[in-house]
């Protein structure tokens, strides 16, 4: 009896011992009917591939909590009677963090099929959040934005990993979508549209230097190229369907970290022990000047200051009394671009002998409440008011005359109200029903030194109001075969031009165990910048007219064939090939080479007035994904895009496009490597090769800007003439740490290890009455340090 004691005591020593040196975490989450939203009660929680058993199943809430998991990676099976099984793998599991996930599943059409695991089933990125997303659409991870080389922690920047998606300056995020301007990307966070949230953006733009959005926020997410469903409006190139993750409604939580995004501290938990609701809040401050004073060239020779705070409070009030969710984020920005500091390893962003000071405020914040009527019909009701400001001044310093030449404030404010019905009528069926309403408050003054008088570009206070309400309709013929239907309309109400009906339909059909093809199309619009509707043409008597503001939506007929090959375990294949024709584009009265389409492809986009709906261009091509997803040790991703994008100007000439780059190649890497079998410290790496096509260009006549003392450009070519290819290699590795209570990661990245010089832009210098010309971003390299507990 005695020896048993002893001998179950030493066992008891040796778990602990073996539990000290491997640690346990929980991981908690919700399933939920992928149609219908709704809870799903009863499913089969269990941990894959793992020493011992460990499983649970779903309350009526729909909520699992499972224990004492080993950290590390993890695999998760879910099962239940009458729907599709789901495996999700790599779950990364630290000692400082509870795991959290939350999943959809789909009900079979056939209810009576036979529930198996296996190493096919389930979720991967290929496949949208969003089932009435048919081609051109895929899930990601907030983690792949801290694990891709190049990606800074940006979810802009890790989609420039994608096939079809490019980068249009290595110092900001504005990406390009299948040879589309910036402008055509819509941003959807938690279901409501939001301005770009980025810092140093401007109205009508979509990227910035720095992203406000957190990836310490964010939850799985949705991002789309094409083809999208009928619930997305006002887009032309693709759409961030984004969503924050709620805070751990279990314990507090805590993270701090310092990288190239800023130095931030985030807070989660739960308000109380006896309620499920729970906050999560974060705050970040710049440093960027830190990194300045180490010697680091980021690109700009100002030092850009910027701070930002987000946060979301979720009240689940269980299944009869629904869900209030409120979110919010948002910051200042400014940076002083000053002449004597122009050329200093960095861009000319602004003409030289000018000082330049802008400041920049974004801000959203919203509150959805979901309800379900019964478990197959929910409605949800959100409101939010979000609005940008940007103001800027520019000095003139020449011949030793100091003048203002520029000024600006301009003001956006958005409120936003939408309400949605989804109604899953039978495992065969789902219907979806929405309308939204934004109404925009502008206030808008700048004014240019022209002859020596003061001229207003634009001078205005409006409220205008965005119109949309779509109708999707989901039908599963079979397991195999779905169709995707919708209607979407939208109304400017600024003008009686701005009317939109978008008819869209997509059908996949899944013709092997293995393999599917799937084809979509539809028609896709949106507005124009306000400013541009608004700006002020001086007339020959001295009056101010508004020659744009009857100008209707640009217009984009969307469609794609695609082709998807699981040929290993882990491992897809996809081709798609795509053709868009944009018509309705907004060009000049007058033959010019002048369209709308380009807007973005600078800094600084000069206004035009007198501009008319008669504009048309065509974006086609060919892209490739080959994809290994993370799974245990590695993962890889390889595409490749060529593709042409051309338009028409008001002189009927076919040119490229500003975004025309021809081709993109990328070759993605990475993994982690477990030191030892404890699995509380391992070392990551990741590796990107980007090739691509140059960027296009409007050529300066250097004759004439040098007889002239301004810059000349040849617009009757423009966009005629590329730069040499672009090509890039960033290198990341990091170091984690698992503590007894506390998760500490270190990173360090190289972007452009090998400095290549590719070449942004060349600009007239007065000063030396010559061409000179910037280059992107050379050798940056950049450190970051993370802990949570």
């Amino acid at each position: 009896m005695r020896k048993a004691t002893v001998l179950t005591t030493l066992a008891l020593l040796l778990s602990l011992i073996v539990s000290a040196q491997n640690g346990f975490q929980k991981i908690h989450g919700v399933v939920t009917d992928g149609q219908s939203q709704s809870p799903l009660p009863g499913v089969t929680v269990q941990v894959l591939n793992s020493d011992s058993i460990i499983g649970t199943s779903t309350d009526g809430d729909g909520r699992f909590v499972l224990t004492h998991v080993p950290i590390g990676h993890v695999s998760l099976g879910f099962s239940f009677m009458g729907y599709k099984p789901v495996m999700l793998n790599n779950i990364v599991l630290d000692i400082g963090k509870e795991g959290s996930v939350n999943v959809s599943m789909e009900e079979y059409v056939d209810s009576l099929k036979e529930v198996v695991i296996h190493s096919s089933a389930g979720k991967d990125k290929q496949n949208p959040l969003n089932e009435m997303s048919t081609v051109s659409a895929r899930q990601f991870s907030p983690d792949d934005a801290s694990r891709y080389a190049g990606a800074l922690f940006d979810p802009s920047r890790m989609a420039t990993n994608f096939a079809g998606v490019g980068a249009a300056n290595d110092t900001r995020n504005d990406i390009v979508i299948r040879g589309n301007s910036p402008l055509g990307l819509l941003w959807r966070l938690d279901g409501v549209n939001i301005p770009n949230p980025n810092h140093f953006g401007t109205q009508g733009s979509t990227g910035g230097p720095v992203s406000i959005l957190n990836n310490n926020l964010l939850d799985q997410s949705d991002f789309m190229t094409g083809a999208f469903p009928a619930e997305y409006g006002n887009a032309m190139a693709g759409v961030f369907d984004l969503k924050l993750r709620n805070g751990n409604s279990e314990r507090s939580e805590f993270t701090g970290q310092f990288g190239f995004n800023g130095a931030e501290l985030e807070a989660e938990g739960p308000f109380s022990k006896n309620s499920a609701a729970s906050y999560i809040v974060d705050y970040r401050y710049s440093t960027l000047a830190v990194f300045n004073l180490l010697g680091i060239n980021f690109g700009y020779a100002e030092i850009p200051q910027y701070q930002d705070l987000s946060f979301k409070v979720n009240i689940p009030m269980g299944i009869k009394y629904g869900t209030i969710s409120i979110f919010g984020l948002g910051g200042p920005s400014f940076a002083d671009v000053l002449a004597k500091d122009q050329g200093k390893n960095s861009f000319n962003l602004t003409p030289f002998n000018e000082d330049t000071y802008f400041n920049s405020n974004m801000g959203a914040v919203g509150i959805s409440y979901k309800l379900f009527f019964n478990e197959n019909t929910s409605q949800t009701i959100s409101y939010a008011v979000s609005g940008i400001q940007n103001t800027i001044k520019i000095d003139t310093n020449y011949n030793n005359t100091q003048k203002i030449t520029y000024g600006e404030d301009n003001v956006d404010i958005v409120s936003s109200l939408s309400y949605i019905i989804n109604k899953k009528i039978n495992p065969k069926n789902t219907l979806k029903l929405g309308l939204m309403a934004d109404i925009y408050n502008s206030n808008y003054m700048d004014s240019a030194l022209i002859d020596s008088v003061y001229k207003f570009g634009s001078k205005f206070k409006a409220t205008n109001t965005l119109i949309q309400t779509y109708l999707e309709w989901q039908h599963k013929f079979t397991d195999n075969v779905v169709l995707n239907a919708g209607i979407h309309y939208q109304d400017f109400l600024i003008n009686k031009n701005s009317q939109a009906f978008e008819p869209r339909v997509g059908i996949r059909w899944n013709f092997a165990p293995k393999q599917s093809i799937a084809l979509a199309t539809g028609l896709h619009s949106e507005i124009l910048p306000i400013s541009v509707y608004y700006y002020q043409s001086q007339l020959s008597n001295g009056d101010y007219a508004l020659t744009n503001k009857g100008l209707g939506f640009e217009k984009s007929a969307h469609i794609v064939l695609a082709y998807d090959y699981a040929f290993l375990p882990g491992w897809r294949m996809k081709v798609e090939t795509y053709y868009q024709q944009l018509y309705n584009i907004p060009v000049e009265t007058k033959p010019s080479s002048y369209s709308t389409l380009n807007i973005g492809a600078s800094y600084y986009d000069a206004p035009y007035d007198s501009l008319v709906n008669n504009g048309t261009g065509q974006n086609y091509g060919a892209e490739l994904t080959i994809e290994k997803f993370f799974n245990k040790t590695y993962y890889v991703l390889l595409t490749a895009s060529l593709y042409e994008s051309k338009y028409k100007g008001s002189d009927g000439i076919e040119r490229n496009t500003a975004f025309n780059g021809n081709y993109t190649f990328n070759a993605l890497s990475g993994g982690d490597i477990n030191l030892g079998h404890s699995k509380r410290n391992a070392i990551s790496v990741s590796a990107k090769i980007n090739y691509a096509g140059g960027k296009r260009y409007v050529s300066l006549d250097a004759n004439a800007s040098e007889i002239e003392h301004i810059p000349i450009y040849d617009y009757s070519n423009a966009y005629a003439n590329q730069y040499p290819a672009y090509s890039r290699v960033d290198f990341k590795v990091g170091f984690k740490h698992n503590g007894k209570k506390v998760t500490q990661e270190w990173s360090f990245e190289a972007q452009n290890i090998f400095n290549q010089k590719n070449i942004y832009q060349q600009v007239y210098n007065p000063n030396t009455n010559s061409l000179e010309t910037d280059y992107q971003l050379g050798f940056f390299p950049i450190g970051s340090y993370k802990i949570t507990f």
